[in-house]
């Protein structure tokens, strides 16, 4: 590993590190399955992992979301914004809200 790069994967451990979660407000709730399973999302990166990493469909709305979140993120847009995109995915992908807390 030449020493520039090690310095660089430093740099990125260390901002990882000193990562802060972005408070969205009320956390959203979604019904996973007509069986029951909720997922409780409290921070906006919560959003952003599943909307990256476990969300059922790669349309429009996903893609608006994520663009949002990332603004978000970044002190480029409210969170209002973020918060606003995600819930409208979340329609679209077949989800529903619901206020009964995650067990």
């Amino acid at each position: 590993m030449n020493h520039d790069f090690s310095e660089l994967v430093i740099s990125k451990i260390n901002e990882t590190k000193n990562m802060i979660e972005t408070h969205w407000g009320d956390p959203i709730t979604l019904v996973l399955s007509p069986e029951g399973g909720i997922q409780k999302f409290s921070t906006i990166e919560q959003a952003s992992y599943w909307l990256r990493k476990k969300w059922p469909v790669a349309n429009q709305d996903r893609i608006f979301a994520l663009a949002q979140i990332d603004a978000a993120m970044h002190c480029q847009a409210p969170a209002g914004a973020a918060r606003a995109a995600f819930i409208s995915a979340a329609k679209t992908a077949g989800f529903n809200r619901t206020t009964q807390a995650p067990i």
